[in-house]
């Protein structure tokens, strides 16, 4: 291969490599954040699991985190309710609606030895905001810990409704 043809390939490789890396950058011109005024959000959160060929329940501790990822406006909880594994509440975790500020964040916690919602647990979250704002970030973290075994997860939320309030 001649030097002229070497420079030539290794000019397109480097056009090529800087074009690819300037389409792949995140920029105002090439992403969209989606906004909302408000939200229902279910969250998975699991008091046991099983395990081994006799189903022996590992129990877990359990946190559900709220996180206002808006930096400008805040976010108001309006519900957090803890449901067990039939579909039927156990407590409502907020008696009045509470304000996280922008970037704010809140948790909830569910002692290991609470097993109440046994392996199909869940919360529902409402939230809502005058302005329309960034999504919160709202997931379970599920922690165990027993006889020299660790074990942790997330569960992120799932939107079951949009409020236009």
């Amino acid at each position: 291969m001649t030097a002229l043809k070497f420079r030539a390939n290794a000019l397109l490789i480097f056009a090529l490599a800087s074009f690819m890396i300037f389409v792949s950058l995140p920029g105002e011109g090439n992403s969209q954040v989606a906004l909302s005024t408000g939200e229902s959000v279910y969250v998975s959160i699991y008091s046991n699991v099983y395990s081994g060929p006799k189903k022996v329940p590992f129990q877990l501790a359990a946190m559900l985190s709220i996180r206002n990822t808006d930096p400008k406006y805040p976010v108001t909880v309006t519900k957090v309710d803890y449901y067990d594994n039939d579909g039927k509440m156990i407590d409502p975790y907020i008696k009045e609606p509470f304000e996280l500020g922008p970037l704010a964040s809140t948790h909830f916690y569910i002692r290991e030895y609470d097993k109440r919602g046994g392996p199909g647990a869940n919360f529902i979250v409402k939230w809502r905001s005058a302005a329309r704002v960034n999504h919160p970030i709202i997931e379970g973290i599920m922690l165990g810990l027993a006889s020299g075994q660790g074990l942790s997860f997330t569960c992120p939320g799932q939107i079951i409704s949009e409020h236009d309030e």
